[in-house]
């Protein structure tokens, strides 16, 4: 990397390292040279360039920023994080970033907060003079009150707004804050869970589906797993990941999205519309619209599943981690493969030009690329297409096969280095994109010791920064700033025009003529907060122009607290299907007396093919289901459900009260419905928790039919969750279905590589060759027993398919040849003992009655419990290492040479 753009720093303020040789020193923050990959290496749209706005030592290791309305950049930072926390004992820091001369170029930069608590914090927001920092287990606001840029805590203020966050030091957990057109904040967090009290004193708690041990001297909250199950105040359970939408206050705080791995960062456009990215467990990240109150399906509606032990036969990955094929989830959007998905934003309007209005972008560290996404309505739902909007590596592959032998680093290894972690729009209209820089992304590790960090620009050719004069003291100033292009510098002007009540109402009103629709749609929320005549200036939302507006009046009229059911009547009639979604979600906490007629009319609405329709309608029937599937039932059906429409079909199998058990169990048997409607019907019995759907399910296994082996599947699965009270391991012995006593035990090792193995292979030696792809393609043919590349595999370890083009090759070469270093999440081994002596190695992804274990070679093997004598974590990869098979150093060059390129 020694060709890198570089420049020496020295930064005295800052603490040093604990004590390292001098040759060490010379190479790690903060003594080391700042690295950033070359401007010339970026690919954007026609008519856009990247410019480089900032560089290390401006900034280290920046984890998400924002910008103010003087286009201030404020940067939260990760110097410390995860492995790393005690690199800088003082605590991280927020720093603030400005171009004080216009030229381009940030030319000042200083730290606004530095404290212990900060550990590597993953969301900044600047609301005005308020620095949100979101900082596990605590969401802080620090209030400049002076607004001298510098928090003095003998002057200005420090406020824990909420707490109760699971995950210090770790991005499973609290993320940024943005503001929407509603005033409300709205923020995420991963899947790590927690307990916390909005300040309206109601609590909310979320199982956490992954339950990771705290690196570095922490502790978290709360014990997730006692958690589970735990209803929250407003009588819902939630799980996984989740977004929380409140006042700004902290106070009314609602739950309306949840069951995430892990999203980043959230976008709310102008319209209410928010959109995220999610990671994945294998190759299924996804981009994603949040539907209002959605199950998003990550792990098991209690939290205490995998996807793995509930992927049913026949169905690929993204199906099954998403569990699309499951009541009550809703669809998974843009599910695109590997990577690391990180900070993302809604470009409105601004300086790109009017083909960028309406663009979702979304930053993915993993593949070094920053997507773009223009989402259309398509039917309840929207499409999403993708599109490479940035990025330093535009074809995925890797340029040339001299990267092993020192060719031209710039041109080949730099170009992976890029680690976009978060993207945000000026108040001059430009983009900006923050690069984390690393060799490694993912699996909570860094490489890069120099924690080198940069922002650049995109904008149109030869551009000209200018920031607008914002006077926030005058009506014209806060108008100027709801209008402005920067997310939450739009939340300051709707924060001072409400304020000004009466007096806001026509120069508010004048945006209504605006000829963007998403200037329009601010118009429209903040009017219906100002006051009695403001919904009738705003326009009623059966009276606005386009699906869009409509939607967006019909929010606004229920953030401002506003009576909705005459309103909710006439839209579940309207003729666009999105908007009869909307009204189908606002039923959700309405009581079946109002929501019953609505709710009705909406399903006789419903085409049999719309799942983000069939999926609103559900989500409005919550509490409520079997109230909700009698009236739809006698509206659109007959007792008869052989003679179901597959409209109603389809409904019955969301809705899936246990009253519907014997008629699902008809269809089921049905040999004059095809094999698919019987199959929804069986799915539907599986989702019912009585001991009628148990016993409909045996009945089911025990007849001559192509459902036979779907329901043993079934039966087995749930034998140890829902069922599990049911003794179905006794019933299915009983009937001839399956007999634990005479289930064999096929035994599977993997041993560890003995010294002389680790001895004969290291990466040192792998790096020190030449790779070639071709040969490379045939290596690979040895890999498939753990792993699926090059189309063909199994899926035991994870899929290599795209994962090496935005690797270095130091990291793929070493997954290769030390499996065991660094174990991707879900993937480290355990060992079973069986009382007959036999062993047997793999993936434990099934604890219980029976438990599920997979073996290299993808074997997957149903062990009863009563078999069972022991069991442990192995503290080590089941995969095996290069040298295991037989590889030479050439072997792997050539290897990493064909997952750069593939």
């Amino acid at each position: 990397m020694t060709s890198l753009t570089r420049k020496l720093f020295l930064l005295p303020f800052l603490a040093t390292l604990p004590a390292v040789s001098a040759a060490q020193e010379e190479k790690t923050y903060p003594n080391a040279e700042a690295e950033q990959v070359p401007n010339e290496l970026f690919v954007v749209p026609d008519g856009l360039e990247v410019t480089l706005w900032a560089n290390s030592p401006q900034l280290f290791n920046p984890t998400n920023i924002d910008i103010d309305k003087d286009g201030r950049i404020w940067v939260a930072e990760g110097v410390r994080y995860r492995r790393n926390y005690e690199r800088q004992p003082e605590g991280d820091r927020i720093m603030v970033l400005e171009d004080t001369d216009g030229d381009g170029k940030a030319d000042s930069s200083h730290m606004f907060v530095q404290e212990p608590l900060l550990v590597a914090p993953l969301g900044v927001a600047v609301i005005d003079n308020k620095i949100v920092v979101s900082q596990p287990p605590h969401l802080l606001v620090y209030t400049d009150v002076d607004r001298d840029l510098k928090f003095d805590a003998k002057k200005d203020k420090r406020e824990v707004l909420l707490t109760g966050f699971n995950g210090q030091n770790h991005d499973h957990s609290l993320h940024s804050v943005t503001v929407g057109p509603d005033g409300k904040w709205y923020f995420n967090s991963g899947n790590c869970g927690g307990k916390f009290t909005d300040k309206s004193g109601k609590t909310f708690t979320v199982f956490g589906s992954y339950r990771p041990k705290p690196i570095g001297p922490f502790t978290f909250p709360h014990d997730s797993a006692a958690l589970a199950g735990q209803p929250s105040d407003d009588g819902q359970v939630y799980v996984g990941g989740f977004t929380v939408r409140m006042n700004p206050d902290g106070t009314d705080a609602e739950v309306i999205g949840h069951n995430y791995r892990n999203s980043y960062e959230q976008s709310v456009n102008s319209f209410g519309d928010v959109f995220q990215n999610d990671n994945d467990d294998p190759p299924a990240c996804r981009v994603s619209w949040v539907m209002e109150y959605a199950n998003f399906g990550f792990s098991s509606n209690d939290g205490q599943r995998s996807w793995r032990v509930d992927k049913r036969p026949g169905q690929t990955i993204p199906i099954a981690e998403w569990r699309q094929e499951d009541p009550g989830m809703t669809p998974a959007g843009d599910v695109y493969g590997g990577g690391s998905p990180t900070g993302n934003v809604y470009y409105e309007n601004g300086a790109l030009g009017d083909q960028w209005i309406g663009t979702f972008l979304a930053c993915e560290a993993g593949r070094n690329v920053v997507f773009g996404y223009q989402p259309e309505l398509e039917g309840a739902g929207f499409k999403l297409d993708r599109m490479d909007f940035m990025t330093s590596n535009p074809t995925g592959e890797f340029a040339g096969s001299d990267f092993l032998g020192g060719g031209n680093s710039v041109n080949s290894e730099t170009k992976t280095f890029f680690r976009p972690s978060d993207v945000a729009v000026g108040p001059d209209g430009a983009l900006y994109v923050s690069d984390w820089y690393d060799a490694r992304v993912g699996g909570h590790q860094d490489l890069d010791a120099t924690c080198s960090g940069a922002i650049y620009r995109i904008a149109p050719k030869g551009f000209q920064s200018k920031v607008p004069k914002i006077d926030l003291d005058t009506i014209e100033g806060q108008v100027l700033a709801l209008k402005s292009p920067a997310v939450n510098v739009r939340a300051v002007g709707f924060e001072k025009l409400k304020a000004q009540g009466r007096k806001a109402l026509d120069p508010v009103a004048e945006l209504l003529k605006d000829p963007n629709p998403y200037v329009q749609a601010r118009a429209v929320y903040l009017l219906y907060q100002l006051g009695i005549s403001g919904p009738r200036v705003a326009g009623y939302p059966a009276e606005q122009e386009t699906p869009e507006l409509k939607i967006a009046a019909y929010r606004a009229m229920r953030r401002a607290g506003l009576d909705f059911t005459a309103s909710a009547m006439r839209l579940a009639a309207d003729p666009h299907p999105a908007v009869r979604r909307e009204v189908a979600l606002s039923m959700r906490n309405e009581s079946i007396e109002t929501a019953k007629e609505i709710l009705v009319a909406i399903a006789q609405g419903f085409d049999g093919e719309d799942r983000s329709y069939l999926e609103a309608l559900g989500t409005g029937a919550t509490g409520k289901e079997k109230e909700v599937y009698d009236a739809v039932k006698k509206a659109m059906a007959t007792d008869d459900s052989r003679t179901w429409s597959p409209a109603f079909a389809g409904i019955a199998w969301r809705l899936h009260p246990s009253s519907a058990v014997e008629d699902f169990q008809i269809r089921a048997k049905s040999e004059t419905l095809d094999r698919k409607l019987r199959k929804q019907s069986l799915d539907a019995i599986a989702f019912v928790q009585t001991r009628a759907a148990a016993d409909a399910m045996l009945t089911i296994a025990m007849l001559d039919t192509p459902l036979k082996a779907d329901a043993m599947w079934w039966l087995l699965n749930r034998a140890n969750n829902d069922w599990k009270k049911y003794d179905l391991m006794s019933k299915m012995k009983e009937r001839g279905l399956y007999d634990p006593a005479k289930v064999t035990i096929q035994e599977i090792t993997t041993p560890a590589p003995d010294e002389a193995q680790k001895k004969s292979l290291t990466v040192e030696a792998v790096l020190a060759l030449e790779g070639n792809a071709e040969r490379g393609k045939t290596t690979a043919a040895r890999c498939i027993m753990c792993h699926e590349v090059g189309g063909m595999g199994v899926q035991f370890g994870p899929a290599l398919d795209g994962w090496g083009k935005t690797q270095t090759a130091e990291v793929i070469a070493r997954s290769i040849v030390e499996p065991s270093a660094d174990i991707a999440h879900g993937f480290d081994g355990t060992e079973l003992k069986t009382k007959d002596g036999k062993t047997v190695h793999g993936l434990l992804i099934q604890e219980g009655n029976p438990s599920i274990m997979v073996s290299m070679g993808g074997i997957t093997q149903i062990i009863p419990k009563g078999k069972i004598d022991k069991q442990h974590k192995m503290g080590r990869s089941v995969m095996l290492s290069a040298a295991q098979l037989g590889l030479t150093a050439q072997d792997v060059a050539d290897l990493v040479a064909y997952l750069k390129a593939n």
